[in-house]
C-alpha cells in the first residue's frame, strides 16, 4: 500500500470488481448455520471470510477474524468508513474508469489492465492518510482483540466444528489445535482434506448445504 502506483491499480480495479462481492447472495449453508444458532446449537461462529454473508443470512454471534471487506480504514488515524461511500467518491473523481467493464476476479478484484496513472485515489477525509480495506491481507496479523475474542469463545465451548475450510491458514488452524489440546470434540465438514485431519474426532467429506440443512431439520425436533 506504500506504492502510489500499486494503490492506483488496486482501487481502479476494485471500483469495477467489488460489485460482485457486494451483490453476492447467501447460500443454504449460510442460512443453515444461522438457523442452528437460533436453535441454540452454535454459540460462536468464527469466520475467515470477509464478505459478511453470515450476518446477511441471520447469524448474530460472528467474529470476522480477517475483517470486513465492506469497510475501509485509515492506516494513520484509524478512521473508518463504509467502502461503498469511498467507491462513490472515486467514481465521481474518475468518471472514465467508473464506466469501464471487466471480468470479475476473486476478492472484489477485476481483470483489468490499462494505464492507471491518471486514476485519482480518495484519501482519508480526516487526516489525508492512506485508506485500505479493513481486512487481514496475506502477511498481516489478525488484530489481537479478534483473536482473544475467539479464544474466549473457545474456552467456553463444548465442541468445535470446522465448516467448508481446509484450515491451511494458521489463523484458523490454531483454534482447532487448541481444541484438540484441551480434549474437545473436533469435527470437520468439507469436501477435501484439511490441515487438521490428524486431530479430528469426526470428519464428513460432503457438500455443505444438504448436510447442514438436514442437521437443522433433525435437531429442531430433538
Amino acid at each position: 500500500m506504500s506504492s502510489h502506483h500499486v494503490r492506483q491499480r488496486y482501487w481502479a480495479r476494485a471500483l469495477i470488481g467489488f460489485s460482485a462481492m457486494r451483490e453476492a447472495q447467501t447460500s443454504g449453508a449460510h442460512r443453515a448455520l444461522a438457523a442452528l444458532e437460533s436453535q441454540g446449537y452454535i454459540q460462536q461462529l468464527v469466520t475467515q471470510n470477509v464478505d459478511r454473508l453470515h450476518q446477511r443470512a441471520g447469524s448474530r454471534r460472528v467474529i470476522d477474524l480477517h475483517g470486513r471487506a465492506d469497510m475501509v480504514k485509515c492506516m494513520v488515524c484509524d478512521y473508518q468508513m463504509m467502502r461503498h461511500a469511498m467507491h462513490a467518491e472515486m467514481a465521481r473523481m474518475n468518471p472514465s474508469f467508473a464506466g469501464l467493464e471487466a471480468g470479475h476476479a476473486p476478492d472484489g478484484d477485476a481483470d483489468l489492465e490499462t494505464d492507471f496513472s491518471t486514476f485519482r485515489i480518495f484519501d482519508c477525509p480526516r487526516c489525508r492518510g492512506i485508506l485500505k480495506p479493513d481486512v487481514v491481507f496475506y502477511g498481516d496479523v489478525v488484530p489481537a482483540e479478534r483473536r482473544l475474542a475467539a479464544q474466549v469463545a473457545l474456552a467456553e465451548s463444548e465442541a468445535v466444528l470446522a465448516v467448508g475450510t481446509s484450515l491451511m491458514v494458521f489463523s484458523g488452524y490454531r483454534f482447532c489445535r487448541t481444541a484438540h489440546e484441551r480434549g474437545l470434540p473436533l469435527a470437520s465438514l468439507s469436501l477435501g482434506v484439511t490441515r487438521a485431519d490428524a486431530l479430528l474426532s469426526y470428519q464428513w467429506r460432503a457438500p455443505l448445504t444438504p448436510v447442514l440443512e438436514e442437521a437443522v431439520r433433525c435437531l429442531q425436533f430433538s
